[in-house]
């Protein structure tokens, strides 16, 4: 069963409420006697090391040290019309 507050009450003991999600318990937030939100514990996305590798372009590191800027320009416009 799910403890329902109204907003006053819940600005009041939002610390309390906090404590009561993180124990496991469901908390309704309502306006008026009818429930607008739910708070519940924020799960944060897992990050994926190196899960952008192929959504880039491959620019050799000599094109992007070397000083021809017409080879970088080359480079950069047949990688546009690859995609």
């Amino acid at each position: 069963m799910a403890i329902v507050v109204n907003m006053h009450e819940a600005k009041t003991h939002l610390s309390r409420l906090v404590e009561d999600v993180l124990a496991g318990e469901s908390v309704v937030i309502a306006r008026a006697g009818v429930p607008l939100v739910e708070l519940s514990v924020y799960a944060a996305p897992r990050r994926v090391f190196g899960s952008m590798k192929d959504a880039l372009p491959d620019i050799p590191n000599e094109i992007l040290n070397g000083n021809d800027e017409e080879e970088l320009a080359n480079h950069l416009k047949a990688l546009d019309e690859a995609w």
